[in-house]
Formats: C-alpha cells, structure tokens, sequence
C-alpha cells in the first residue's frame, strides 16, 4: 500500500484495515492457542508446573551459589516444597486449560502481532523511517522474548520459593489453588516481556520528540524510584529478589539513553544536511 493511497483513505477505511490486521494478528493467537491446548502435558507439567519441583534449573544454580559462599541452611537446596497444589472449583481445570492456552497462544504468535501492527503503521510513514525502524519486528520480538525467559527463569522461581517457604504458623498447611500458581507464572512472564520493552518504546518516542537523553539522565532518580517500585510489584517482598529484578531494569534504561542519544544524533545530522 503506497503512501498516496493511504493518504486517500477515510476515516472509516483506515477503520476497516485496522480491523483486518487485529482479525489476522486474532488468528494467530487461536491458531497457537490451539496448538497449546492440544500438548496440554507439556505445557502444564513442563512449563507451568516446573518451577513448583527442586530439581528446576535455577534452584540448582542458587542451591549451588549458595553453597560456594558458606550457606548451610537453605530453601534452594531442599528436596520439595511444602506445598500441594489443588483445584477447589468444578470447572477450575478446564478454566485453567483454556486461559493458559490463549495466553501461551499470545506469547508463541507476539511476533507476527507486531507484523500487524507495524503493516498498520508503516505505510503511514516516510520512506527514511521505514528505513531506519526496518529491525523493529525482529528486536522488539526478541527483547519480548528475553523478559519472558527472564520472568520465568527468574522472577517466578524465587516468587515460588519465597511463598511456598513462608508461613506464620506451624498450623497452617499450603494447599495453593491450580489458578494462583498459573497466576504468578503468567504474570510474571509476560510481565517482564512488556518491561523489557523499553528501549523499544524511548526509541519511538524519541523519533516523535517527547523524550530526549537529557530528559532520561536528569530523570534518572526517578526512575530509579519507579523500577524499584516495579521490581516489588512483580517480586516477593524480600530485598534479593528485588534487586535482582532491578539490576536488568537498570540496564535497560541505561541502554535506553544510548538509544535516544543515537536518534537525537542523526536526527542532527539530517537536519544539517538540510541546511547545507
């Protein structure tokens, strides 16, 4: 679609391409959902349900770790968790079969989510900005991806051994619902995926001037303030896993600041070509 013709669309043509694009990008989430509910044990017993048995990878690692420096008495290197996990509704299963499936389905087909957004947006643009945002799919997908793997591999399984560890009486027995233990695995996942999107989204809003490296570096102490306060929403309440959250975080919004440093930089340089 040139960008002639995109100028002679009305208002209710850019309505129905935009339509046509959320049926396609639908499409896809249904088509991997599909296929998610289909190896249900996988998903469950595998993905899902991993983080839940000691013999997960980063509870070796930090069973390791912990063992390196000297701590004797730790979660990590226990042999299960104090804890069962149970289904208290009659359609709670199923409930959970389907809800995992799409947001699984979500994550596998984000990729070709974003071809449609950006087949919405492109033609919009000028031919030097198509050019130089040609990457964005294939970054922007893998930096979606990153955080999700760094929510699982991270967040959940110390969000997990924190909650399953703790109680306040010897009384009380864990008995988790099937929904709360999915819960803190998606919420976690996905997540972190929108989080480590970040230098995507000051790229863009860089290229439109509503953020420049000045204003992140001045800002810098508030951010900080916000990513620690992300951090605790996204964590348990202790200060490890807390600042092992924020650390990548950090990284992120410094990575940022080059980024729009780098967009301020040959948007300079475009407009001295101009001028000369």
């Amino acid at each position: 679609m040139t960008k002639k013709h995109i100028d002679e669309m009305s208002f209710l043509d850019h309505l129905e391409e935009l339509r046509w694009h959320l049926v396609r990008a639908t499409i896809s989430i249904v088509i991997a959902a599909t296929a998610a509910f289909i190896f249900k044990r996988f998903i469950f017993d595998v993905i899902i349900f991993g983080p839940t048995h000691m013999d997960f990878p980063t509870y070796e690692w930090l069973c390791k770790m912990s063992q390196l420096i000297g701590m004797t008495d730790t979660t990590f290197c226990a042999e299960k968790f104090p804890f069962i996990i149970q289904n208290r509704t009659v359609a709670g299963q199923f409930s959970a079969h389907i809800w995992t499936s799409i947001y699984a389905g979500f994550i596998v087909a984000f990729p070709y989510i974003l071809y449609q957004l950006w087949s919405f947006i492109s033609p919009g643009l000028k031919t030097n900005e198509r050019k130089s945002s040609r990457g964005f799919i294939i970054v922007a997908s893998l930096l979606f991806f990153l955080g999700v793997l760094f929510g699982y591999y991270i967040i959940t399984p110390l969000s997990i051994n924190f909650l399953a560890n703790y109680n306040i009486s010897d009384q009380i027995l864990n008995e988790f619902d099937v929904s709360s233990v999915i819960a803190i695995v998606r919420s976690s996942a996905i997540a972190s995926g929108f989080v480590f999107e970040l230098p995507i989204i000051i790229y863009f809003l860089t290229k439109v001037g509503l953020v420049t490296p000045e204003f992140l570096k001045k800002y810098r102490k508030f951010a900080l303030v916000i990513v620690l306060i992300i951090s605790a929403v996204i964590t348990p309440p202790d200060i490890a896993s807390q600042v092992i959250v924020a650390i990548p975080i950090l990284i992120l919004y410094q990575v940022s600041i080059y980024i729009s440093a780098i967009v301020v930089r040959n948007q300079n340089k475009k407009k001295s070509k101009i001028k000369s």
